[in-house]
């Protein structure tokens, strides 16, 4: 694991002590969760449960368009 040193003013260090103290955990862990989550590369769980939810709406152009079956491919 390694070690960064960062540098903030004395209003700003006071408001992560205390965001870390109410949270329970250290400064270095508040810290490190919070950029794990402004980092993460993927989509939060709620938003993932939204695909799909909603069907195609009355103003969608493609709505109830059936485009019909593929052509087959011609021989190479």
């Amino acid at each position: 694991m390694s070690q960064v040193t960062i540098y903030m003013d004395d209003d700003t260090e006071h408001r992560v002590r205390g965001a870390a103290a109410a949270a329970g955990v250290s400064v270095s862990r508040w810290i490190a969760d919070l950029v794990r989550a402004r980092t993460a590369a993927t989509w939060p769980a709620d938003v993932v449960q939204l695909a799909g939810a909603w069907g195609a709406s009355e103003d969608d152009p493609r709505a109830g368009l059936h485009t019909g079956d593929d052509l087959p491919r011609e021989p190479l």
